[in-house]
């Protein structure tokens, strides 16, 4: 079997690697000819200069598979890809596109008998060596076109990959699943914060996330890799405290808002990751003149040493 890959950076890469690990032959593209070259030389991908080139190596149905930033990016690669294409073929988007994008893609790309499946991965970097949690949305007969495929990036033949829905729906899921994420990770943070600031206690977060792993009802893979991180340093000095947002966190909240659900917990944990990219302090500091303004609480000068 033989595809396409156009994005090889961390996700990418590693997905392309594993595909050829898997018997599968991968024509690969990315814009930085050093990292093409250097998984040719290591993984066996089969550099292309262009992807009219790469396309060009394909067997019919060509599956090519793009693992590229959300928005423009996506958009014009595939705008560019559909004239090379033809009836039968697929293009399968496995960024974090916004699932409103991948429905009118795939409406778009039906009119010319092009197949299309948004495929929301999750697995990270350590999807080469454990395998990619993979949820599609696709037509039918696309799915069963790309389910080889799937099979071997998954963490097994049968089990982490399915095909949820019709087109878009595999992206839909793969954003409430960041959502949720957002979530988990902030109940973690906020509860070893409690512990941290018990300095009577003088106790041990490396030790105690540790012991959380075991028979604990919070263990988990993010519990895993916290006691994995705090086993190095669990000071955490070298590390800023900025936490970036994707889209999906904030496509989550949207969502929430225009089904009417509750989803507090999903909301409160982007608006913190916003509050940790403030470096400003503009709204604390408007808050700190309202309490001096009718209260004449003292106000801290920012040039004060803490």
């Amino acid at each position: 079997m033989k595809i396409c890959m156009i994005g090889l950076g961390k996700m990418g890469g590693n997905m392309a690697t594993r595909l050829c690990r898997g018997g599968v032959s991968v024509v690969g593209y990315d814009r930085s000819p050093e990292v093409l070259n250097r998984l040719a030389q290591e993984a066996g991908v089969i550099p292309s200069a262009s992807p009219a080139q790469a396309v060009a190596q394909l067997v019919s149905p060509r599956i090519v598979w793009l693992m590229l930033p959300s928005g423009a990016v996506t958009e014009n690669q595939i705008a560019a890809l559909t004239p090379l294409l033809q009836p039968g073929d697929v293009i399968v988007d496995g960024g974090n596109s916004n699932y409103h994008d991948s429905q009118r893609r795939g409406e778009l790309l039906a009119t010319k008998g092009i197949g299309f499946m948004d495929a929301g991965t999750s697995g990270g970097i350590w999807g080469l060596q454990n395998g990619y949690c993979l949820m599609v949305g696709a037509a039918p007969e696309v799915a069963a076109i790309v389910a080889p495929v799937l099979r071997i990036l998954a963490p097994a033949p049968d089990r982490g990959w399915a095909h949820v829905g019709p087109v878009g729906a595999g992206h839909f899921v793969k954003m409430v699943h960041n959502g949720i994420e957002y979530g988990m990770m902030q109940a973690l943070a906020e509860g070893l914060t409690l512990l941290e600031g018990k300095r009577e206690f003088a106790l041990d977060l490396a030790g105690i996330t540790a012991l959380w792993q075991e028979g604990s009802v919070v263990r988990s893979w993010l519990l895993d890799l916290t006691a994995e991180a705090l086993q190095s340093d669990a000071t955490l000095a070298a590390v800023a405290p900025y936490v970036a947002d994707s889209g999906e966190g904030r496509w989550t909240a949207i969502e929430a808002i225009e089904q009417g659900v509750a989803t507090p917990v999903l909301s409160l944990a982007l608006q913190m990751r916003f509050q940790s990219q403030d470096e400003s302090g503009y709204g604390f500091r408007l808050l700190s003149l309202m309490r001096n303004a009718f209260g004449g609480h003292a106000i801290k000068d920012s040039r004060e040493k803490s």
